[in-house]
């Protein structure tokens, strides 16, 4: 049976990594603990887990996770953030796949659900690449949206992870505001310009399709409200995009 390392990357985490750390004390062969100088209780929560904790400045998201990689002692890898929680469901997946002789994947997406003030999102969902061989594939150094690419054919599990994203609407707006100002930034390297109506158009075609084709009025007001943020997101990313261009 391959052994499993599960890596994660934290920073001042101390109301979420408990869960996380919970949710794979029975999967993991090893838990590695990637810290950027936390001033909470997190590193010292961690230890008491066992967990194998490294201090490391933050360079981007793409480079940490690289890093926490790097550190592990095993090749088949989960990589988790520390608001993540893995269900029972997918451990046991995972735990049949690792024992599988000649495993043909080089790695699985795994399906997320979101728990969004108080409520976990039944029909808002996403994927993503999270198990993989570190022989086969690394993460992207990007500094925001980081993802992983592999030498080899993708897998998919059918065990979740479920998403504590944010404690509340205070909270996912101080992410939206980080992200999209990363965000620009990259766009502005990438050369990338937009249309000022473009800002007005991206808001109503991104809520449409997160409430009404990806379903999000099914799960209430939770749903409204994380369709009506994401679109906002991205229409913020991009008047971002243009404000930055114009300083130039």
């Amino acid at each position: 049976m391959d052994k499993l390392s599960v890596v994660i990357i934290t920073h001042e985490e101390e109301e979420n990594i408990v869960r996380c750390l919970d949710s794979v004390k029975t999967l993991a062969d090893e838990v590695v603990v990637v810290d950027s100088n936390s001033r909470d209780r997190t590193v010292e929560i961690s230890k008491n887990y066992g967990c194998r904790v490294f201090i490391h400045d933050f360079e981007g998201y793409g480079k940490q996770k690289q890093f926490a990689v790097d550190q592990a002692s095993n090749d088949w890898i989960l990589s988790l953030d520390a608001d993540e929680v893995v269900t029972e469901e997918l451990k046991t997946e995972i735990t049949n796949l690792l024992k599988a002789k000649n495993n043909a994947f080089a790695g699985y997406r795994i399906p997320f659900s979101f728990c969004y003030l108080g409520k976990i999102l039944k029909h808002t969902r996403a994927d993503h690449l999270r198990l993989f061989n570190r022989n086969k594939g690394r993460f992207t150094t990007v500094p925001v949206h980081e993802g992983i690419v592999t030498e080899g054919a993708i897998g998919r599990v059918k065990g979740k992870i479920i998403h504590y994203s944010y404690r509340d609407i205070s909270h996912h707006l101080q992410k939206i505001n980080t992200y999209t100002s990363q965000a620009a930034v990259k766009n502005n390297q990438d050369h990338k310009s937009y249309s000022k109506c473009w800002v007005a158009f991206k808001f109503p075609i991104s809520f449409f399709i997160y409430y009404f084709l990806r379903l999000g009025f099914l799960d209430g007001y939770p749903g409204f409200l994380w369709s009506f943020f994401a679109a906002f997101y991205g229409s913020l990313k991009i008047a971002k995009t243009i404000e930055m261009e114009a300083k130039k």
